[in-house]
C-alpha cells in the first residue's frame, strides 16, 4: 500500500543557490530574473544575513517510499559553503551501519567506498571497470551530488554557488488557487537545466522541478531524487550528463489558470502553481518525460534567517520522500574529518 499521498500533476520549473548568475543571452530575462532572486534573498533572510553563512548543520528525518514500505531514514548534513558537502544517512530499522555521500572541491566523499573492480585468478586483473571508466564513474557522482546540492539550497539562499555555478532568466508567471508564482530558469554545466518557482507575494521558494528518464535515485546523473540514498546497495552511475526539461513557453498573468485547490492528503501547498505551469498537451510544451520535484514548505526562523524545514519529492504523479529537519545551526564548528577523501 502506498503510504504517501500521491501529487497528481505535470509541471516543468528550476533552480540556483548564492550568487550573482552572469548575464544570459537574453539581459531582460537576466535582470527580470535578478530583481525576483533579489526579492527571495530579502525574504529568505537578506544578502547580509545570507552571505555571512560559512556553514551549517542540519539534522532531521526523512522518510522514503521503497516499493510498499516506508523507510525511516535519519541523517546529518554538514556544509562549508562553497565547496565542501556531506550528507549521512542511517536506517534504524537496519543492522548495516550510516552512509556518506558528499564532495570536497571536485573530489568524492563516499563511505563505504565504491567499489574497485574484481581481481581475477591469482591477482590478474579482473573483468571489472578500468581506471578511465571508474573516473568516469568517479565524476559522473560528484556532478550529481553537486546537482542535489544545487536543488537543497535553492530554498535557502535562492542563488547559486561557485562550486556550481548557474546562470538564469525570467520565464514568467502561473496562476494557481494559492496565488501567483514568479518562474525562473536555471542552467549548468552540462545540460543541468531545471525551474524554480518562487510566490508573487511573500517572495519565498516554493518549488524547483526538471526532468529526466528513467527511474529515479537521489544525487544520480540524469536521474531525480526518489530512491535509497547513495550507499553501499547503490550501483556507481553510468557516465553520462543530466537531462534538461523540455521547452516551455513562457506564461503570463492569465496565461494558465490551474484547477481548484487539493483536497485533503493532496499535493503541499504550490502544488497547483505546478499544475497551471505546465500541463501536458499545453500549447508550446513538449512531450514531458518523467518529471521530478522538489516541495519548500514550513519556513521557520534560524538565527534571524528564514529556512525550510519540511521538503518533500515527487516523481510523476508520486511523492517519494518527505524530510523533515529538526535543526539548522549556522557557523557551527565542524569535524574536518567529515571532509576527508578516502582514496
Amino acid at each position: 500500500m502506498r503510504v504517501l499521498a500521491p501529487l497528481c500533476l505535470a509541471g516543468l520549473f528550476a533552480g540556483a543557490g548564492l550568487r550573482q548568475a552572469p548575464p544570459p543571452p537574453a539581459p531582460a530575462g537576466a535582470a527580470a530574473a535578478a530583481k525576483v532572486l533579489a526579492a527571495a534573498r530579502e525574504a529568505l533572510g537578506g544578502d547580509s544575513r545570507l552571505s555571512s553563512v560559512r556553514n551549517f548543520v542540519a539534522t532531521g528525518r526523512t522518510r522514503q517510499v521503497r516499493g510498499d514500505n516506508l523507510v525511516p531514514i535519519e541523517f546529518e548534513i554538514a556544509c562549508e559553503l562553497p565547496h565542501k558537502y556531506v550528507r549521512t544517512d542511517e536506517i534504524p530499522a537496519q543492522e548495516s551501519g550510516p552512509t556518506t555521500t558528499g564532495f570536497n572541491g571536485d573530489d568524492l566523499i563516499q563511505l563505504p567506498p565504491p567499489a574497485g573492480p574484481m581481481p581475477g585468478r591469482d591477482g590478474a586483473p579482473g573483468r571489472g571497470p578500468s581506471p578511465d571508466q571508474l573516473e568516469a564513474m568517479r565524476r559522473g557522482r560528484v556532478a550529481a551530488i553537486k546537482q542535489d546540492f544545487v536543488r537543497l539550497t535553492l530554498g535557502l539562499f535562492a542563488g547559486s554557488f561557485d562550486t556550481y555555478p548557474l546562470t538564469f532568466s525570467y520565464v514568467g508567471q502561473a496562476e494557481a488557487p494559492q496565488g501567483k508564482a514568479d518562474v525562473i530558469d536555471a542552467k549548468g554545466a552540462g545540460n543541468f537545466a531545471v525551474r524554480l518557482f518562487i510566490n508573487s507575494e511573500t517572495h519565498l521558494p516554493i518549488m524547483v522541478s526538471w526532468q529526466g528518464p528513467g527511474m529515479p535515485m537521489r544525487g544520480m546523473p540524469g536521474r531525480g531524487p526518489a530512491g535509497p540514498p547513495m550507499g553501499p546497495g547503490s550501483a556507481p552511475p553510468a557516465p553520462g550528463t543530466p537531462t534538461s526539461p523540455p521547452t516551455a513557453a513562457p506564461s503570463g498573468p492569465g496565461a494558465a489558470t490551474a484547477p481548484a485547490p487539493p483536497a485533503a492528503g493532496g499535493p503541499p501547498p504550490g502544488a497547483g502553481v505546478a499544475a497551471a505551469a505546465g500541463r501536458t498537451g499545453a500549447p508550446g510544451i513538449a512531450p514531458p518525460g518523467v518529471e521530478y520535484r522538489i516541495y519548500y514548505a514550513d519556513y521557520r526562523d534560524v538565527d534571524g534567517l528564514h529556512w525550510p524545514f519540511r521538503i518533500r519529492r515527487a516523481t510523476g504523479p508520486d511523492t517519494t520522500e518527505e524530510t523533515t529537519f529538526d535543526r539548522f545551526r549556522i557557523n557551527t564548528k565542524i569535524d574536518p574529518k567529515k571532509f576527508e577523501v578516502r582514496k
